[in-house]
């Protein structure tokens, strides 16, 4: 068996440092709008959770004929702390806003609050939304929920519930004032 004495086939360790160099320039060029790309699907998702939960209540509220709540919670009980915490939704049969076993009030969903740290949700004052049977919402005027991250106004995103009950995004660039 012979073997033929022939050119090596392969790279050469310089070949394959200016290979590795290039990959890695851009890489470092991609990794900044990756992470924007998570932290805006970030936002969107808590959005979306909270959007659900808000149309839940309100169809849960004209479902039972009774008013229905959505409220902050720290406890997963009761209402209090504030909605980054995380939110429950419960039948309000008096309309209170307040979570009675007496007045038969049931707890029917509980929602978790923030995944990331560096994320901020705030409604103002408001600690919660009440449905009536014909799904308007009562108290006030229209609410504006921000999402905010590290990144600022620049980047927030909103839900604005109006006291018909419909809930809707705010506009890119409409939400300021991040905490």
């Amino acid at each position: 068996m012979s073997h033929s004495k022939g050119a090596m086939k392969g790279f050469t360790l310089m070949e394959l440092m200016i290979t590795l160099s290039v990959a890695a320039i851009l890489l470092g060029l991609a990794a900044p709008s990756f992470v924007d790309i998570l932290k805006n699907t970030r936002l969107s998702t808590q959005m979306n959770n909270l959007a659900s939960a808000i149309n839940f209540t309100r169809s849960e509220a004209i479902k039972r004929g009774l008013p229905a709540t959505i409220c902050s919670s720290n406890d997963n009980l009761s209402c209090g702390g504030t909605w980054q915490d995380g939110w429950l939704i419960f039948s309000d049969a008096d309309g209170d806003s307040v979570v009675d076993a007496a007045d038969d009030d049931e707890v029917i969903r509980v929602g978790d609050g923030l995944s990331a740290n560096d994320m901020t949700l705030s409604f103002g004052a408001r600690t919660h939304i009440t449905y009536q049977a014909d799904g308007f919402s009562s108290g006030g005027d229209n609410g504006t929920i921000r999402f905010c991250d590290s990144r600022g106004d620049a980047y927030a995103k909103g839900l604005i519930v109006s006291l018909s009950g419909r809930v809707r995004t705010a506009p890119d660039g409409g939400i300021l004032n991040c905490p």
